[in-house]
């Protein structure tokens, strides 16, 4: 399985903090906000992964990850210029997609939970090549701001409503999606919506209508933000302070899952950081 972060597009609710610097180079506490759905993908076993970003912005995300070779992984880049909705994604990314599965996180969208690892492998098992799509329930009390989704006891989505005045469920659908093959030529039928974006909600919809949108619930144990406000960032930023310093473990941390996952050796790891100080890289010496 392939891996998409978006990570593009002009975060004007976040201006001016963000006029001048990729939001998702923003810190959420210790680490750039990219960090946090890298870690994602991560967890999920997905090693080859396509980050999205406005033109401008390529140098600075090739300097904080590189090609990812540090982590044992493979980061590859492309542009998408214009908001021209997620969609599109899968039409820059067609090429690199190629003959596999994909997972797409939206880049301001952090999880974490203790069983969260477990849910993202349900996901990829769930799609592979020709076998449907995976989308996440994540339960809220007032469901009306976001996409809602209602699934049977068999944990197939029944219906898709958009900001609902009145919803079939409290379960919202956060930034996650997994897809079999099929999602580039669904994508390429997808006519633009009325803001001429090319809508998640109608490739959904597709899955839907196939009766084969699988619906995977993250439970009471699991956390979510959507970083695309300024207090959702700093909600955000105080959870993981708060769990770090808690726990003494560290969240979204790509370095940590790499050397967890066995992508890198304690070697690698120590070669890396040879000359790095700061409280992030302190932590990481911990394991060496």
């Amino acid at each position: 399985m392939k891996g998409i972060i978006l990570a593009g597009g002009t975060a004007s609710r976040l201006h001016p903090t963000s006029l001048s610097v990729n939001k998702h180079l923003l810190p959420v506490y210790d680490k750039p906000m990219i960090y946090y759905p890298l870690s994602t993908m991560m967890l999920a076993g997905i090693n080859e992964i396509l980050i999205i970003t406005s033109g401008n912005c390529l140098d600075d995300f090739r300097k904080l990850l590189g090609n990812g070779s540090h982590l044992g992984i493979n980061i590859s880049y492309a542009t998408q210029d214009k908001p021209n909705g997620i969609g599109e994604a899968f039409l820059i990314g067609e090429k690199f997609i190629n003959n596999e599965s994909v997972c797409l996180i939206l880049g301001d969208n952090i999880f974490h939970g203790t069983d969260l690892k477990q849910k993202l492998c349900e996901g990829v098992n769930n799609n592979n090549l020709n076998n449907g799509a995976t989308i996440f329930a994540y339960k809220v009390l007032d469901p009306r701001r976001y996409g809602v989704v209602e699934f049977d006891s068999n944990n197939i989505a029944i219906s898709l409503e958009e900001k609902p005045k009145n919803p079939k469920s409290n379960y919202m659908i956060p930034g996650l999606y997994f897809y079999d093959n099929q999602i580039v030529d669904i994508a390429k039928k997808m006519k633009p919506s009325d803001r001429n974006e090319l809508e998640i909600t109608d490739i959904n919809n597709y899955y839907l209508n196939k009766k084969i949108l699988k619906v995977t619930e993250l439970g009471r144990g699991t956390a979510w933000f959507d970083c695309g406000t300024e207090d959702s960032l700093l909600s955000a930023s105080n959870f993981v302070q708060i769990i770090e310093k808690k726990q003494g473990l560290k969240i979204g941390c790509v370095e940590e899952i790499a050397l967890h996952e066995g992508l890198i050796s304690k070697n690698e790891l120590s070669t890396y950081l040879k000359d790095k100080e700061s409280n992030y890289y302190d932590y990481l010496k911990s394991f060496l």
